[in-house]
């Protein structure tokens, strides 16, 4: 297999069956129900941590910081990436940052311009596109439904979308909180970018991360199972087109490229052969 397959196949087309998977094991049965289902208080009909302010503030708001804290530094980082260039042609100034220690995060920021736009861009694209699946399938969250003491009637997601205008009211397809978490993949396709010995360490954490961001929501009644799997399908799907527009495919390889054989110490050897060679 060529390596230009071999990347589409577990890039894009591993994804895909995932997305196949999670929309007949989950979306066409009754498994997500099945699992909130387990998740109540007998005594009171009610998700446990629901009513919970400390396990809110633990799962919920306090973790935000990360995804958050990454994408605003992303776009400081960028700004500042254009200083260093200008400020370079100025003897003087160069002295005042090198002074004052500020000299090494603006040639940083300056030789990683591409990545921290990189981090920008998928961030925005993952953002608009959950948010446009959101508003375009209408789905409501278990407890705004009457299966748990809602409002509204539940359905799937394909059973309201629509391309063009929005759906209704509902936001909860696919998970918004464990997205937040997923969009940190930004950072893996650097890794791979400049081929860290650590990435899929580091993609394995991501996705920890995406998973526990969207099973606290479970435990709230605020999402089904299925709407993290989706979440990290199409985080993961428009952070892939990003790193190809940015990156291109090669630089994506995960496969380390092969040291080129020197020539001259071939050449050496076939010297020092001809030269103990006995004469013909």
């Amino acid at each position: 297999m060529s390596p230009r397959a071999r990347f589409y196949r577990d890039n894009l087309g591993i994804p895909l069956v995932l997305a196949l998977l999670v929309f007949c094991l989950f979306d066409l049965t009754n498994i997500d129900r099945v699992i909130s289902n387990a998740l109540l208080d007998p005594s009171t009909g009610e998700f446990i941590l629901r009513r919970s302010q400390w396990f809110e503030t633990l799962t919920h708001k306090w973790p935000r910081v990360i995804p958050d804290w990454t994408g605003e530094l992303a776009i400081i980082g960028a700004l500042l990436s254009f200083i260093w260039p200008r400020l370079a042609k100025y003897p003087q100034g160069v002295r005042v940052t090198e002074h004052a220690h500020l000299a090494p995060l603006l040639r940083w920021t300056t030789t990683y311009r591409r990545d921290l736009f990189f981090v920008i861009v998928a961030f925005a694209l993952t953002t608009g596109v959950i948010h446009y699946l959101k508003a375009h399938t209408s789905v409501y969250c278990p407890v705004e439904t009457t299966l748990y003491g809602g409002k509204e009637l539940r359905y799937e997601w394909f059973e309201n979308f629509n391309l063009l205008h929005k759906a209704g009211d509902g936001r909860c397809w696919p998970g918004g909180h464990a997205s937040s978490g997923f969009t940190l993949l930004a950072l893996y396709f650097i890794a791979r970018r400049y081929r860290w010995q650590h990435a899929k360490a580091l993609l394995g954490a991501i996705f920890v991360l995406g998973m526990v961001f969207g099973t606290t929501r479970v435990l709230q009644g605020w999402h089904y199972m299925s709407h993290t799997f989706w979440a990290g399908i199409f985080v993961w799907l428009s952070t892939l087109l990003v790193a190809l527009v940015f990156y291109g495919r090669t630089q994506l390889d995960s496969e380390p490229q092969p040291r080129a054989v020197r020539r001259n110490v071939a050449v050496g050897a076939v010297r020092i052969g001809q030269k103990n060679a006995p004469a013909s």
